[in-house]
């Protein structure tokens, strides 16, 4: 055994504490899958990354994305974190733009800025809507029975990995609801999801009736969506702060001619309810392909030995 470079990140955070939690291992050519969803097991992250070398000549570089329970093709604060360090510890050339090659293929990148003032984003792969069999819809009425909904109907996305998205009445909603995670759980497995995330609409211009009223409301003007992920198959309750997610949020949303924002962007928040306050920009291009990104805080830099 040696020692490697390790680093846990904080992702879509503005400041360190804020986002979702990323174990990242630098030195990883030489890890079978095994001992990477060992290692991923141990740190009881939501994600840890490997950084493997590139197998495409396209790619600047290469990761594996796994869960204490499994491998991902695709997540989203595990892709934008991995950009961040690969160029932080010159993994990759400090550039403007970026290829990042994961299961799920090549994935473009911009850089914005340095150090902890910069800005990643990554184009997500693309989101669709996908067949639900009779068990998982009887499950699924079980989740929502109780809950406050929207006007879009619940429906289960993949964009690597597979969400059931339902939105909440509003934002407000979002933030009281209490899961139920036996449900989620059963209606995950038995339909290959990840987690169910729920979102709802953030209502701006309620009058403050005092100073940090006041300050609230200015913060949630910041956001166009609430949002929260729960994954309790994959042995996390909550997650953090959730790029795939909010991706196939944003394409469910352009889908439905609803995409909200102006100029085809807008920020949606993530992670209060676990202390957290995390900021995830969510935006559709030309082309109609969904873009996340955020900021990124080192918090811890060593090694480990595994």
């Amino acid at each position: 055994m040696r020692p490697r470079r390790y680093l846990q990140l904080d992702v879509f955070a503005d400041r360190p504490g804020a986002g979702n939690p990323l174990g990242v291992v630098l030195d990883a050519a030489d890890l079978d899958t095994a001992a990477m969803q060992a290692f991923a097991a141990w740190t009881r992250l939501s994600k840890t990354i490997f950084f493997l070398p590139p197998t495409s000549a396209e790619a600047d570089y290469r990761i594996r994305i796994f869960t204490p329970r499994r491998e991902l093709p695709f997540a989203g604060h595990p892709s934008i974190g991995a950009a961040w360090a690969a160029l932080e510890t010159g993994l990759a050339p400090e550039t403007g733009a970026l290829v990042q090659e994961c299961e799920a293929g090549l994935l473009p990148v911009s850089v914005e800025g340095r150090g902890a003032d910069r800005l990643v984003r990554l184009r997500a792969p693309a989101a669709r809507p996908q067949p639900v069999s009779a068990p998982a819809r009887d499950l699924l009425a079980a989740v929502l029975a109780q809950l406050p909904l929207g006007p879009l109907p619940a429906a289960l996305w993949n964009n690597g990995p597979a969400w059931w998205l339902v939105e909440l009445e509003d934002a407000d909603a979002v933030r009281a609801l209490v899961p139920d995670l036996s449900a989620i759980d059963a209606l995950s497995r038995a339909s290959g999801a990840i987690g169910l995330a729920v979102f709802g609409l953030a209502v701006f211009g309620q009058a403050a009736t005092n100073q940090a009223a006041t300050d609230q409301a200015a913060m949630d003007q910041k956001h166009a969506l609430a949002v929260r992920a729960f994954c309790p198959a994959d042995d996390i309750p909550e997650d953090p702060v959730t790029g795939s997610a909010n991706a196939a949020i944003g394409a469910l949303l352009h889908a439905a001619g609803r995409f909200p924002g102006l100029h085809g962007r807008y920020i949606a928040s993530q992670g209060r309810e676990l202390g957290r306050d995390g900021r995830v920009t969510v935006e559709l291009d030309a082309t109609g392909d969904i873009w996340i990104g955020g900021q990124v805080q080192a918090v811890i830099a060593g090694s480990a030995t595994w």
